[in-house]
C-alpha cells in the first residue's frame, strides 16, 4: 500500500484510544449509584469476597499492555514515551479483534532523572507490574529487550494469578507454528523430519525454537548476528546455549543448504537468492522482519523460477502474513473468559492448531472478509494461514484456548459447549474492526 507519512501522522493526531463508559450517568440517581454513596456497596462486597472484583469492576476484561520501550518494533531502545503509539495500536487491535479492553502502560524503569541508566532492569519492571496488577485481568508484555524479557515474564507468571504473556516471544511463535503445521500438510512432510533454520535469536527466535521443539521438530539450527549458535561458541548466554548444536555450518547461508524451512526474525535483506536456491525441494521461506523482510517475495520468486515454494512475511501487503494479531486478541479472549491463571503451552498449541485448521476450511465471502475482494482465499501456497479480518478467528481460536485452559487445569470448570454458543452470539453482535 502507498501510505504517506502525512497520512500516518494525521491518523495518529490526538492518539488512538480513549475512555468508553459501560454505564450511563444521566441523572442524580445514576450519580448516586455510580459514585457516592452507592459505590460503597461493591467496595464492601469486594472486601468481603476478593474474587468479586472480577464481577463488579472492569478487571475481568482489562489487559495492561506493558513495555519499557527498550525494543520498539525493529527500531530498538527509544524509551517509554516513543513506545506509546505502538501500545495504543495494540490496544486498538485487542478491542477490534478480541473485544478485549487493552490499556497502554509504558514504564520508565531504565531511566533516572530522565537519563538512560542502561539495559532493562528486570526487577524494577517486575516490581512495577506487580504493583499495578490489581486493576487488570491480564498482562501483555510488549517490546521489552531480550534477555531481560524472559526473566520478566517467567517471574511475573510465578507471582501473579492472572495471565501474563509476552507477545514478542509467544505470539510470533504461535502464528509461526500454525504456518508450519499447514506447510507440513502442503508439502506432505511430518514436522519431525523438517530441517529448520531460524535467523534471529532474540525473544521471538528463541520461543519459536522452543515451541517447534515441543511440537515435534527435531532438527533446528538457530542463528544470531554472529552466525550459527554452535556448541563450540563461548559467547552464548544461557538462553541461547540451550539451543546450541554441533555442526560444521557457520553462517546462516551454510545452515540453509538442504533446509526445508527458513524462519527469519532478524533484519532486512540478510538472505541472498542463492541461499534460497540451496534449500531442499518445496521449501518454506518465512521472512518476517518488519518493516522489511530478510528477503523480498519477488526476489524469492526470481530465485526459484518454476520450482514450488512457499513464502510468508510479517507484512499485510504480501500473501501469508505471519503476524501476532492472529493470536494475542484471541488468546486473551479465551483466557479471560474462563478466568485462566496463566497462558500455558497447552493453550498456545491449541491456538496454533485452531489457526491452522481454520485456514483449511472454506472461506466465507461475507462479513469482514470483504476486505479481501481480489484474493482467492483457498488453502494453498498463497493462503497458508487465516487473514486477520476473518471474523471466525474470534470464535475458533478463543474457544480452543479456553478449552485447553480448562482441560489443563489452569481455569475454572465451565460448560464449553455453552461457552461456544455464547461466543457465537457475541461474534454476531460485536462491532467489526
Amino acid at each position: 500500500m502507498n501510505i504517506s507519512r502525512e497520512e500516518i501522522l494525521t491518523y495518529h493526531l490526538g492518539g488512538k484510544i480513549g475512555l468508553r463508559t459501560l454505564k450511563q450517568l444521566r441523572d442524580l440517581r445514576s450519580l448516586c449509584i455510580a459514585y457516592t454513596p452507592g459505590v460503597a456497596t461493591p467496595v464492601k462486597e469486594i472486601s468481603r469476597q476478593p474474587d468479586d472484583v472480577f464481577k463488579y469492576t472492569s478487571k475481568a476484561n482489562l489487559v495492561a499492555v506493558v513495555t519499557d520501550g527498550t525494543a520498539i518494533l525493529g527500531l530498538g531502545d527509544l524509551g517509554p514515551a516513543a513506545s506509546i503509539p505502538v501500545m495504543e495500536g495494540k490496544a486498538i487491535l485487542f478491542k477490534a479483534f478480541g473485544d478485549v479492553d487493552g490499556w497502554p502502560v509504558p514504564l520508565d524503569c531504565c531511566r533516572v532523572d530522565g537519563k538512560t541508566t542502561g539495559p532493562t532492569d528486570p526487577e524494577r519492571v517486575i516490581d512495577a507490574v506487580c504493583k499495578l496488577a490489581p486493576m487488570y485481568g491480564g498482562i501483555n508484555l510488549e517490546d521489552i529487550a531480550a534477555p531481560a524479557c524472559f526473566r520478566i515474564e517467567d517471574r511475573l507468571s510465578e507471582l501473579l494469578d492472572i495471565p501474563v504473556f509476552h507477545d514478542d516471544q509467544w505470539g510470533t511463535a504461535v502464528i509461526t507454528l500454525a504456518a508450519i503445521i499447514n506447510y507440513c500438510v502442503l508439502s506432505e512432510r511430518d514436522i519431525g523430519e523438517l530441517r529448520i533454520v531460524i535467523n534471529g535469536a532474540g525473544a521471538a527466535g528463541i520461543r519459536i525454537a522452543d515451541t517447534l521443539k515441543v511440537s515435534g521438530a527435531k532438527s533446528i539450527i538457530l542463528c544470531d548476528s554472529k552466525g550459527v549458535i554452535r556448541t563450540d561458541r563461548t559467547d552464548l548466554n544461557v538462553t541461547k546455549r540451550k539451543h546450541a548444536v554441533t555442526t560444521t555450518a557457520r553462517t546462516v547461508g551454510d545452515a540453509m543448504r538442504g533446509a526445508h524451512v527458513f524462519i527469519g526474525v532478524s533484519v532486512a535483506d540478510c538472505i541472498r537468492p542463492e541461499d534460497v536456491r540451496a534449500m531442499a525441494s518445496y521449501p518454506a521461506i518465512f521472512a518476517m522482519a518488519n518493516p522489511d523482510p530478510e528477503i523480498r517475495p519477488d526476489t524469492v520468486a526470481a530465485a526459484m523460477g518454476d520450482k514450488p515454494y512457499i513464502v510468508a512475511t510479517g507484512r499485510s501487503d504480501y500473501p501469508n502474513q505471519i503476524n501476532n494479531v492472529l493470536g494475542f486478541p484471541f488468546l486473551f479472549r479465551g483466557a479471560l473468559d474462563v478466568r485462566a491463571k496463566t497462558i500455558n503451552m497447552d493453550m498456545k498449541l491449541a491456538a496454533a492448531k485452531a489457526l491452522a485448521a481454520l485456514a483449511r476450511q472454506p472461506t466465507v465471502k461475507s462479513g469482514q472478509m470483504h476486505f479481501y475482494p481480489d484474493e482467492e482465499l483457498v488453502f494453498g501456497r498463497k493462503y497458508l494461514i487465516p487473514k486477520p479480518f476473518d471474523s471466525r478467528l474470534f470464535l475458533e481460536v478463543s474457544h480452543a484456548v479456553a478449552a485447553a485452559a480448562v482441560t489443563s487445569g489452569v481455569a475454572e470448570p465451565v460448560d464449553l459447549k455453552q461457552y461456544r454458543t455464547e461466543l457465537e452470539k457475541r461474534n454476531e453482535t460485536r462491532q467489526a474492526p
